[in-house]
């Protein structure tokens, strides 16, 4: 048998036992990779491939870079919104040239890895079957150099390494996903002879500044000694480990951020750092395929060296520091949670504004053809009046950005000016960052950040810019459907429930209905008060089991059929008779609770059934009250042969009855009967006399306040005037 070379070539396995058919299929895979690498031209690539449930891609391999790079992707389901399962779901090759067209498409992917890059997902095919995904990262299209590999060489890399998974599988040796994702080693550096090295190390030595290497792993190789000394670390203590690990003062992720910048974009990078007190040192990165060469030198706070003239040009390239990128994804948590468009404004205008150093924020809507200032921080409400109910060809970058779907970017006014000449200069204000809002390919708005001090906006930032704004008009189009259906179900519930209670002489009646604190605040409970005549009415409550759309439907069936009952003027046991014989031929799955008390005012009397619910309450006019006990009924919708009985109570001028559903006296960890009886006291204690309407508001604040209140509530007070 023979073994895979790193040529490709076999040789002889000798003496030695052949390797598992499995590793063997893995170095292949692992030769393609590195050649797709070479192939393309581009700087890093990685494997992923698909789970045995298939309903999930797992990272297998990467090369140039290491693979806790990818580490927000080490498991992908196929329906996440990254790239690299769009690519296997619709089977096409997804390319990102554009490192904000990939903060625009997949903000959550830009979020993860904020760095100047350009990226292509190329599904691993054969024929339709999928096997996994090939991830290519370059730098992205502004930079020098070719704007990225050949489509056609990466769809082909993708059909090679689809044979050699569909001929291991094919064997009864299939490559699955590994226990962790592996990194690929770093290609050999040309061997050097040791008159060269030493050479080499004498040169740098002379240098005035401090120079050191490190690998694509972020671990020293070589450090001058001059460049130990400005770290504060000796040599041999420094070789092999990296700078956020071996140095004490290293503690802000700021190095291993700038590194991890300019190992994905390949770019070099600069930038300022305080290891001592009063002590500044200036870092140069220049990084490639093996690893980066870095140059330290002592500098000032504005930058300027210390050792060597000023030098103008320096890299730029600068990152968003790791601390605001973790700012940003906790408001990006917090996005994700936001459930109205009020809680949105409130993220965006108390919360983003020190997440960016930004002075000023404003927020628009784009609704029926026009813009709406939804929410602003920092702005004069004047200076927005201009935008409020503007149509979307006015031209001004807050809305011209919505119809190019690209961000603007300024960092002067004179910028501004020369890109928009009737942009009036704001005191205090200097640069701009306008950002459009787009949510499943249509306009949702426009979000601008305003500095107070001219603004560079490196690409990095500019990436997270993006990515946040997709963030947000995500978030902002949950926000406005929920609010949309929110307000739909409050129309609905309010058209089910009794527009006002009926005026009849000695009766004081107040009713309210509070929803449960969470869904979308519709539910079964309902309440009527029906008159019969001018001495008779019917007082009905009742609760459909849930409290969503389907409560308050089969609400919607029974609660006039209830109603009709009463307007006949029948008793409270045939009324509810027939209610549970309809239920039960609907057969809706759900049961209904629900209390009937007729109410004879010529006589001061009363007769109540109950269905399963919980008993009135009654408070004498001598002030005190009690939970009635009612011989007890089935709930609605069971047994259709169920019986009601009835009881009949004085209703003597000056007392109340007081009927609820359960939403008002559960609590969790509460006996519901003590609970009723707290309710009763509640009743008893109320001041008196007062308007049924007074103490209907009271009883719903203090149910109002219990933090762990989780159901609908309806109450219905009914009050018998005193005498004279």
């Amino acid at each position: 048998m023979c073994a895979i070379r790193e040529d490709g070539a076999a040789q002889p396995y000798g003496s030695r036992p052949p390797p598992p058919a499995e590793s063997v299929r893995r170095a292949e895979l692992d030769r393609l990779l590195e050649l797709t690498v070479r192939d393309t031209g581009v700087h890093a690539g990685a494997v992923f491939l698909l789970a045995s449930d298939q309903q999930a891609l797992r990272l297998e391999v990467t090369a140039g870079i290491p693979a806790e790079y990818l580490a927000p992707w080490f498991g992908v389901a196929l329906s996440s919104p990254v790239p690299v399962a769009e690519a296997v779901r619709e089977r096409r090759l997804v390319w990102l040239g554009d490192p904000q067209e990939l903060a625009r498409r997949y903000p959550r992917t830009a979020i993860a890895l904020p760095y100047h890059h350009a990226v292509a997902a190329a599904p691993i095919l054969t024929g339709t079957t999928a096997w996994g995904t090939l991830l290519l990262i370059w730098p992205g299209s502004d930079t020098t150099g070719p704007a990225g590999p050949s489509p056609e060489r990466v769809r082909a890399a993708g059909r090679r390494l689809g044979r050699l998974l569909r001929d291991a599988a094919g064997i009864g040796h299939a490559v699955s996903p590994g226990p962790a994702p592996r990194s690929l080693p770093q290609p050999p550096a040309r061997k050097r002879g040791p008159a060269e090295a030493l050479a080499a190390a004498d040169f740098v030595e002379r240098l005035p500044e401090g120079s050191c290497a490190l690998d694509l792993e972020g671990r020293f190789t070589y450090v001058s000694a001059t460049a130990a000394a400005l770290l504060g670390g000796s040599v041999p203590d420094l070789i092999g480990t990296c700078p956020w690990q071996s140095l004490p003062w290293c503690t802000d992720p700021a190095f291993e951020d700038h590194f991890r910048a300019a190992m994905v974009s390949r770019k070099p990078g600069y930038y300022t750092a305080m290891p001592a007190p009063d002590r500044w040192l200036a870092y140069e990165l220049y990084p490639d395929g093996s690893g980066m060469s870095v140059r330290i030198s002592p500098t000032g706070p504005g930058g300027a060296s210390q050792a060597a003239p000023a030098r103008t040009g320096a890299p730029q390239g600068e990152p968003i520091r790791l601390g605001e990128v973790y700012r940003v994804l906790h408001l990006a948590a917090a996005l994700s949670e936001a459930v109205g468009v009020g809680d949105v404004v409130d993220l965006i205008t108390e919360e983003m504004l020190p997440a960016f150093g930004a002075r000023t924020v404003a927020l628009l809507a784009a609704e029926d053809g026009r813009m709406r200032v939804i929410g602003y921080r920092g702005y004069h409400a004047r200076l927005l009046e201009q935008f409020d109910g503007a149509p979307l060809t006015f031209p001004a970058p807050a809305v011209r950005v919505l119809a190019t779907g690209v961000p603007a970017f300024f960092a002067t006014f004179e910028e501004l000016s020369r890109a928009y000449p009737p942009a009036p200069r704001q005191k205090g204000l200097h640069a701009w960052a306008f950002l459009p809002l787009i949510a499943s390919g249509r306009p949702v708005g426009s979000c601008v950040f305003a500095f107070d001090r001219p603004h560079p906006f490196p690409d990095q930032q500019r990436v997270v810019f993006t990515a946040l704004a997709g963030l947000i008009a995500q978030a902002l189009e949950r926000a406005r459907l929920y609010d949309t259906s929110k307000e739909l179900a409050q129309t609905l519930q309010a058209a089910l429930l009794p527009d006002s209670l009926p005026d009849l002489p000695g009766l004081d009646a107040a009713a309210r209905y509070l929803p449960s604190v969470r869904g979308m605040d519709i539910g079964g409970d309902f309440y009527d008060l029906v008159r019969v005549d001018d001495t008779t009415a019917a007082a009905v409550i009742g609760d459909v089991q849930g409290h969503n759309a389907t409560a308050a439907a089969l609400m919607g069936r029974i609660h006039p059929a209830i109603r009709s009952q009463a307007l006949t003027g029948t008793t409270p046991a045939l009324a509810l008779a027939h209610a549970n014989r309809l239920l039960v031929d609907m057969n809706p799955g759900r049961f209904v609770s629900c209390l009937y008390a007729h109410l004879d005012l010529a006589r001061h009397r009363a007769v109540l059934a109950t269905a399963g619910h919980p008993p009135p309450i009654l408070r004498h006019p001598d002030g005190h009250a009690e939970v009635l006990n009612l011989p007890p009924g089935l709930l609605l919708g069971i047994d259709p042969d169920a019986d009601y009985p009835s009881t009949g109570i004085p209703l003597t001028p000056g007392t109340v009855l007081a009927l609820y559903t359960d939403g008002l006296v559960e609590t969790p960890g509460v006996d519901l009967d003590d609970a009723m009886t707290g309710l009763a006291a509640q009743l008893a204690q109320a001041a008196w006399p007062q308007p049924m309407d007074r103490l209907a508001t009271a009883l719903i604040d203090h149910a109002r306040q219990t933090a762990t209140r989780t159901d609908d509530i309806a109450l219905l007070l009914i009050g018998l005037a005193t005498a004279g």
